[in-house]
């Protein structure tokens, strides 16, 4: 076979399109998306590479308009995932033995397809079945995930061209063995980028995957395996499934389980680790456990920070795809000398903010994913209402009559500690405590101690030392630490993403620390001219 080291294509970030009236995209965005609606889909699994249909049909309905009804999804049992298992492992040893460029080539023809012909029903899929906006689902859905796909593949030439010194006569070579087993990828419903990247990022480097995706998500999921056959992924490398969680957790229970590639809750990533851990000893391997979980991400004001700046941040940070980011910003710590300039102008952005299905290319605030999301959220927001030292100063109404609709909802609070300045929303609601600007240092330790988790944060300030101050005492709150900018919006190669502590590992998604994951290395030593006699020159001496 013909053999040459080979450069891939420079990977480059997918340019955002911006969809203004009467532009072509629009109008093509517009016409999927009617006809999109105008069709009642029926999903199956994908178990080595055949469509499977259990007859246990769920019905997938658009958040913002519950009456209308999208499909139905084919819902499976532990009998599928022991199916997906093993297809996975009969798949594994003609994947390991593709070489890498073959294996680059369909990845990078998967981005170019999304990006391509497959961007509008990948963005209006999105909007439909997780309640985008048209620039929140361009943004995750088109371009991050093609992102994700060339620089993913970028990374792999670069671990691959990492290799150890030779001496004389001797040739030292580390190649870089997928893990012996399966990994399970469980990906979340806010983004259909994370969707995709969860399971290709593994079956790049040379595994074999389980994958189950969020049921809020499974209308978009569809898209993305229809794009990964169409590009030519074998059959087997990547199997998809639909089943409850306590199913799926069967393949913690499997010797071959090398890894689980996750995002999602804390709670579930911890039942899971505590799982694993339980069953160290049947396995054939370690496993890799990669997690991104929760945030409770902030954004702190210093008293020399621009008021427009903070405004926007908050407005954007906050409210974006309505709250339900994993870095959305949920706390904010305001000082009393900018905050009525902060409050008036951040007032007047909410007040603007059109609320309404994501087919209306207008409305910048759409529904929260499901009815369990909703409760939740606005537990929080009945209990604002009732306790003392709690303001609500903007929105805290909320519908589900035709859709899960919550209003941006901004509370002020005199206590820093308050539940909803430490605890995990995940919705449209910001928390806001306003200090006395003397008190920096002291806001610094507060912030630092509130939280159990450490994903993103920012820092607002035009004092340079008081930049510097927040960047070392705020060392270990964010995984991801922006200086006068949203802590969110991440983009693949150019800010790896991930958490500590209750956020994650911290195996930056999007960068080749994620990637040095799903590898194990091995190191070959090849002598050339072996010696003949165990005996050293030291040996020679009388």
């Amino acid at each position: 076979m013909p053999k040459g080291i080979f450069s891939v294509p420079v990977a480059f970030n997918e340019p955002v399109k911006n969809y203004a009236p009467g532009s072509p995209e629009k109008e093509e965005l517009k016409t999927v998306i009617k006809q999109l609606k105008s069709e009642t889909v029926d999903l199956p699994m994908y178990i080595g590479g055949e469509a499977v249909r259990t007859g246990q049909k769920v019905p997938i309905h658009p958040p913002h308009e519950l009456s209308h009804l999208l499909g139905f999804y084919h819902l499976g049992d532990q009998k599928h995932v022991k199916m997906a298992i093993n297809a996975a492992l009969k798949a594994k040893q003609n994947w390991v033995n593709m070489p890498w460029e073959q294996r680059a080539s369909i990845f990078l023809k998967t981005a170019d397809l999304i990006a391509g012909p497959y961007r509008a029903k990948i963005n209006a899929a999105t909007m439909l079945c997780q309640s985008k906006n048209v620039l929140q689902a361009e943004i995750d859905a088109a371009c991050e995930f093609s992102d994700f796909l060339r620089f993913n593949v970028q990374y792999m030439t670069q671990i691959y061209e990492e290799q150890p010194e030779s001496a004389a006569g001797m040739w030292n070579r580390l190649e870089y063995r997928p893990l012996e087993g399966f990994v399970f990828a469980v990906t979340p419903f806010n983004f259909t980028s994370i969707a995709g990247n969860l399971p290709s990022a593994p079956a790049l480097m040379g595994n074999t995957v389980v994958w189950k995706p969020s049921r809020t998500q499974i209308y978009s999921t569809d898209v993305l395996m229809e794009v990964f056959r169409e590009a030519g992924l074998p059959g087997g490398v990547i199997n998809l499934i639909y089943t409850g969680g306590a199913d799926a957790s069967i393949v913690f229970d499997h010797p071959d389980f090398a890894g689980l590639h996750f995002t999602g809750s804390t709670e579930t990533f911890r039942r899971m680790w505590t799982h694993i851990g339980n069953n160290i000893a049947k396995y054939r391997s370690y496993p890799r456990i990669v997690g991104e979980t929760g945030g409770k991400d902030f954004i702190l004001a210093h008293y020399s920070a621009k008021p427009d700046v903070v405004t926007t941040a908050l407005s954007r940070g906050a409210f974006e795809y309505q709250g339900q980011k994993c870095s959305a910003t949920s706390r904010a710590y305001i000082p009393s000398n900018l905050w009525k300039t902060i409050k008036d102008k951040l007032l007047k952005d909410v007040s603007s903010f059109k609320m309404g299905p994501p087919e209306d290319f207008r409305n910048f605030i759409n529904a929260v994913i499901d009815e369990n999301a909703f409760d939740t959220i606005t537990a929080y927001i009945a209990r604002a209402k009732k306790d003392k030292g709690v303001s609500i100063i903007a929105g805290g109404g909320y519908d589900k009559t035709k859709g899960y609709f919550i209003e941006p909802t901004i509370l002020v609070v005199k206590d820093p500690q308050y539940v909803t300045m430490c605890e995990e929303l995940f919705g449209p609601v910001l928390t806001i405590h306003v200090y006395e600007p003397d008190k920096y240092s002291e806001i610094l330790k507060i912030l630092d101690s509130t939280s159990i988790y450490s994903l993103t944060g920012a820092v607002m300030a035009q004092d340079r030392a008081a930049i510097e101050l927040a960047t070392e005492k705020l060392v270990n709150a964010a995984g991801n630490f922006y200086i006068n900018d949203k802590p969110s919006g991440a983009v693949v190669g150019q800010q790896p993403f991930g958490g500590a502590r209750a956020s994650g590992t911290n195996d930056k998604a999007g960068s080749i620390l994620n990637l040095l994951r799903w590898v194990s290395p091995r190191l070959i030593k090849e002598n050339f001219v072996p010696p003949t006699d165990y005996r050293y020159p030291f040996t020679l001496d009388s």
